[in-house]
């Protein structure tokens, strides 16, 4: 299989520390949310996930709307990535995630089936499949 994208991200210090992509585009202090005991003031792993798979999540749904001889106006589509961490029955963190998901100009149905179709291709919600609990909710309007 070809490699058609990759990058690389360093992490120093920690959920306390700061993270550095090698093109210099990424450049973040991180906090331990104040939820967590931590300071807060600064992003972390969690936001960062959200951003990814939000983004991630919406550019698939807009493909495969194309694919499909749909076209969203700018604006006509919403994706939230809500990202929470918790702990299993062995005391282990895991993450669980909703896509609250929101689409103007097409009918309810066809919303879903546009949804189904993005949770194939989109490259997050393969790499969590069968690995964290995913709540999608699919709204138009």
């Amino acid at each position: 299989m070809a490699i058609l994208y990759s990058t690389r991200v360093t992490a120093s210090g920690g959920r306390k520390g700061s993270i550095r992509s090698e093109d210099g585009l990424l450049a973040l202090a991180l906090a331990i949310p104040k939820e967590l005991g931590g300071m807060g003031g600064a992003t972390n792993p969690e936001q960062l996930f959200a951003a990814g798979y939000a983004a991630c999540f919406e550019n698939a749904l807009l493909r495969v709307a194309r694919q499909s001889g749909h076209r969203f106006a700018d604006g006509d589509v919403e994706v939230v990535a809500e990202i929470g961490l918790s702990r299993n029955e062995a005391d282990a963190f895991v993450l669980h995630a909703s896509l609250p998901i929101t689409m103007a100009g097409i009918d309810q149905a066809s919303a879903e089936e546009l949804v189904r179709g993005a949770d194939a291709i989109c490259p997050y919600s393969n790499a969590v499949r069968g690995n964290v609990d995913v709540v999608k909710t699919v709204t138009v309007r």
